[in-house]
């Protein structure tokens, strides 16, 4: 007989801001705790000094939430020039300085501009990513450096919000592939203006189709819980469906649903396509839903048979 999880059998995904200094899994324990959820994961980390949008997924919605870290993301960040640190933001030492050329708001925008398309990227020492099993960041904090595989980027738009002169500091927005370091784009885009740069803030706005607006911060979370108990915060967690809303849609009746369910291939004859995606051919993966409910995704063949991939327990 298997153990049996403690806590509460919660799912969904619910949007967090998440706040600077603590690590992404640190925000995710703090949240798994107040849920008292029985299994929590995130979607992609954020640096301790990073703020924004972290989807956090509970129970049934951690089958889906590789999903949300193949999503494009935008950020909003400030870089200053003319000093570069060990950990290319403000949370490391300052190892080196150069003098920051004349600067206009004209010129650096058409800098920023050269960042769009495909590219590749070196990941920064001061990374999550693993080499040989171990983080990258435990490496550099012992001094060690090591080669890295340069990494396929993808920069969709960019932009110069803000340049002040007197402090030598730009605000960029950038809207990029996964993968992507905005702390090295940082140091390349100061590169490229002629001198050196670090991160000073980096705020995660937008996470695929979720945007910072209808994000939930750690404090009004509480506070909530605190005024109305689980009832006022299970009301903000969203259904799993929203991880992959990016699918199209096939609806089953319940015969055809009552086989997916079981993990059972079936052919679509009388199958219902919904959405922007209809009187078009599909293949490759959906959205599955049966009488109107969502059970989770599927792939379509050439041959028009559907085969479940991750579904919903229960």
């Amino acid at each position: 007989m298997g153990r049996r999880r403690k806590g509460r059998p919660v799912s969904g995904l619910l949007l967090l801001d998440k706040p600077q200094g603590p690590t992404s899994n640190q925000a995710l324990m703090t949240c798994k705790r107040l849920f008292q959820a029985q299994k929590a994961g995130h979607t992609g980390s954020l640096d301790p000094l990073a703020t924004g949008v972290l989807p956090l997924c509970f129970g049934e919605a951690t089958k889906f939430s590789q999903y949300l870290l193949n999503a494009d993301k935008t950020y909003q960040a400030t870089l200053k020039l003319g000093e570069r640190t060990g950990t290319a933001d403000s949370e490391g030492d300052i190892v080196d300085l150069r003098d920051v050329p004349c600067l206009s708001f004209a010129m650096i925008e058409k800098v920023l501009q050269q960042f769009t398309g495909d590219s590749f990227q070196v990941p920064p020492m001061y990374s999550a990513r693993k080499q040989n099993g171990k983080p990258l960041y435990e490496l550099a904090r012992q001094g060690i450096e090591v080669e890295r595989e340069q990494r396929a980027i993808s920069i969709s738009k960019i932009a110069l919000d803000n340049w002040s002169v007197d402090t030598s500091t730009l605000v960029f927005t950038v809207t990029c592939s996964k993968g992507t370091y905005v702390r090295t784009l940082g140091e390349d885009i100061a590169e490229k203006l002629g001198t050196l740069g670090h991160l000073t803030a980096l705020r995660r706005t937008q996470v695929g189709q979720f945007s910072i607006d209808v994000c939930q911060t750690i404090e009004q979370l509480q506070q909530e819980f605190d005024r109305a108990g689980f009832d006022r915060i299970d009301q903000r967690l969203i259904s799993p469906e929203n991880t992959v809303n990016h699918l199209p849609v096939v609806e089953l009746d319940a015969q055809e649903g009552y086989y997916v369910r079981l993990g059972q291939p079936i052919f679509l004859p009388g199958a219902v396509f919904k959405g922007a995606f209809e009187g078009k051919t599909i293949e490759g993966l959906v959205r599955i839903r049966s009488d109107h409910e969502f059970i989770g995704i599927g792939e379509i063949a050439d041959d028009g048979r559907l085969q479940p991939k991750r579904l919903i327990a229960g």
